[in-house]
């Protein structure tokens, strides 16, 4: 599923439940999978690790196909920022990252200097003031 998601995407969001300190991290990928229950942890199938989920109201339809609800999904890969430092995103950041400090129910997230980190984050902060 896309990961570059609209607050449209979200409109049954009824918790946010991270399995890590989201103060710990300076991003996290956010995506769309298909679950097969609205709550409860889902099942996880990409190198990495899940550090969040949502949770889904009692409004929340299955897609009439499949069966399966659109849950969001925080997670990160072995190659990321948390655990290579010096790696890959030791600047920028993954397209679908955003800084999980704005995430919040039926939010998005957004990216930010800390999520973005670098060279580039730091001349489009000072760009904008």
């Amino acid at each position: 599923m896309s990961s570059l998601l609209t607050e449209g995407d979200l409109t049954h969001e009824a918790h946010v439940v991270w399995l890590e300190d989201p103060d710990n991290l300076d991003y996290v990928r956010q995506a769309l999978d298909k679950t097969p229950r609205r709550r409860n942890k889902p099942r996880y199938a990409r190198d990495g690790r899940m550090v969040g989920y949502a949770e889904l109201d009692d409004h929340a339809e299955a897609d009439p196909d499949s069966g399966l609800y659109r849950r969001r999904v925080f997670f990160l890969l072995p190659h990321d920022r948390d655990t290579r430092p010096d790696g890959l995103y030791q600047e920028g950041a993954p397209g679908e990252a955003v800084d999980p400090r704005t995430v919040d129910v039926r939010k998005v997230g957004e990216k930010t200097p800390r999520s973005q980190r670098g060279p580039a984050a730091v001349a489009g902060t000072q760009a904008s003031r």
